[in-house]
């Protein structure tokens, strides 16, 4: 197993991007009761700035199989290791807190998924294959047991390398919740069940219709399914060209890394949350209605010890307003440990 260089060029600063948010009335965060705490954050009306910035850092690793796994770094070289799964189609390039890791003493590592971005695709791979190429790229690139975020559809993901043994915490950002979990069956949209019920009877069936998607398609169903909170994000220039820019590497192989995540995440999920004992942070903003019918609220109660916080004046776009309150409670979640 070895390390690769590549011959990207140099990564590049990003642009920071402001934009009218709800503050936190506190940075810290409530405990309060195991399993059930709900933290409700409010305050008053300010200017935040998000800085999406360009990785520090660029390259991959060959994997025992001879495949490529893509990876990027921004903060320290030498931090606590923090590991990024994505959200749905995006590459390693999009980051995010990249104005605060470095304060925070973090290395921030994002993965492109076989079959995104430079990752050579994987036909048939499942969570545990993920998992086992994360433990690879641990070894290589000497992450120990890192921290892990899942945002979006990585969240999946992030849970896989936590039953596995790989992630020594998780924080599960507005995560695409077990859609496919029977107590859902009565509350999805009729269009979500029937795409649900279509992974189910017709998994290949349904990862050919994923493969057809593109990152102008991926755009436009965030633009038009987003909260207007979300969309001051997303919609600003800096944030949109790096965001762009993630989804047409993303893609950059065509369709089939974005349809064999989206036919594993939509289906019910092989692992057993309850056998899960790490630190768990979930996060969704309040107005989220794309990632999880309740907001976490059932998924929090599957995962021994979870925290479950949840974010008033945002949706969706979460991670990249609430960075360093992601990772200051992810670090103190596992500090002395």
């Amino acid at each position: 197993m070895t390390a690769l260089a590549t011959d990207e060029p140099d990564p590049v600063p990003g642009p920071v991007v402001a934009f009218p948010l709800q503050t936190l009335s506190q940075i810290g965060i409530r405990r309060g009761e195991r399993h059930q705490t709900s933290s409700f954050f409010t305050g008053r009306m300010v200017i935040m700035s998000v800085r999406v910035g360009g990785p520090a850092r660029l390259g991959a690793v060959r994997l025992p199989d001879g495949r490529l796994l893509g990876w990027a770094e921004w903060g320290l070289p030498d931090g606590v290791p923090v590991l990024l799964c994505p959200g749905a189609a995006t590459s390693r390039w999009l980051g995010f807190g990249t104005d605060a890791v470095e304060a925070l003493g973090v290395r921030l590592v994002s993965v492109d998924r076989p079959g995104l971005g430079v990752s050579t695709p994987a036909p048939g791979r499942t969570f545990g294959d993920f998992a086992g190429d994360i433990r690879r790229l641990a070894v290589l690139r000497g992450l120990g047991r890192p921290l892990v975020v899942g945002n979006s559809q990585g969240a999946p993901f992030a849970l896989a390398c936590a039953e596995k043994g790989v992630a020594s915490a998780l924080a599960l950002v507005s995560a695409a919740d077990e859609v496919a979990a029977p107590e859902f069956s009565g509350t999805l949209a009729a269009d979500l069940r029937g795409l649900v019920e279509r992974t189910a009877c017709d998994p290949a069936g349904a990862e050919a219709f994923f493969a057809g998607f593109s990152a102008d398609t991926m755009w436009d169903i965030v633009m038009d399914t987003s909260p207007e909170c979300d969309l001051a994000v997303y919609q600003d220039p800096g944030f949109a060209a790096a965001y762009r820019r993630a989804l047409d590497e993303g893609f950059a192989q065509g369709g089939v890394g974005y349809a064999r995540d989206t036919v594993l995440a939509m289906g019910r999920w092989p692992f057993t949350l309850a056998q899960i004992t790490v630190p768990v942070d979930i996060w969704y903003g309040e107005q989220d209605t794309a990632h999880s019918p309740d907001n976490g609220a059932f998924l929090s109660t599957r995962i021994p010890g979870a925290d479950r916080c949840v974010v008033s004046g945002i949706g969706g776009a979460l991670l990249w307003t609430r960075p360093k309150q992601i990772l200051s409670s992810l670090l103190e979640r596992t500090a002395g440990n």
